[in-house]
C-alpha cells in the first residue's frame, strides 16, 4: 500500500491543531482535480483533503518560525557590482575618426545589417 506523502513530511506525526480548522475543503480538491483533468472517487477526495490539510498546517508552522540569520558579507561572497550610467562624452575628431572606421555610415551614425526580419 502506499504511504502517505504527510508521513514522508511530518515524521508520522500530526502537526498540532491541523484539524480544528481545515485549510482545505473537498470543494477544493474536487476543483484541483478538474483542473488537473483527473478523476477522484469520493475515498480519495477525502484521503487527499486530510494529507493536503496537514501539509499545509506543517507549513503554517514553518511560517510561523523565526531565524536569526547574521547578514555580514563572508569573504569571497558573490555580489553585485554597480556602477553610475554616466556618458562619456567625446570629441567631435573622436567621433569622426570612429565613423570612418566603420565599414558602413549614414550621416553620423554608423550603418549596420538588418538582423531581425519584420514580418
Amino acid at each position: 500500500m502506499r504511504r502517505p506523502i504527510w508521513k514522508w513530511l511530518i515524521n508520522d506525526k500530526f502537526p498540532p491543531n491541523c484539524y480544528n480548522h481545515p485549510m482545505i475543503t473537498v470543494t477544493e480538491i474536487e476543483k484541483l482535480a478538474n483542473l488537473a483533468r483527473i478523476k477522484l472517487d469520493e475515498g480519495e477526495k477525502q484521503g487527499l483533503t486530510k494529507e493536503i490539510d496537514s501539509i499545509l498546517a506543517y507549513i503554517d508552522q514553518i511560517k510561523k518560525a523565526t531565524l536569526d540569520i547574521d547578514h555580514t558579507p563572508i569573504v569571497g561572497q558573490v555580489h553585485n557590482v554597480f556602477r553610475e550610467d554616466i556618458a562619456n562624452p567625446t570629441s567631435a575628431e573622436d567621433r569622426e575618426r570612429i565613423l570612418n572606421e566603420a565599414p558602413y555610415r549614414e550621416g553620423d551614425f554608423v550603418a549596420v545589417k538588418k538582423i531581425i526580419a519584420q514580418d
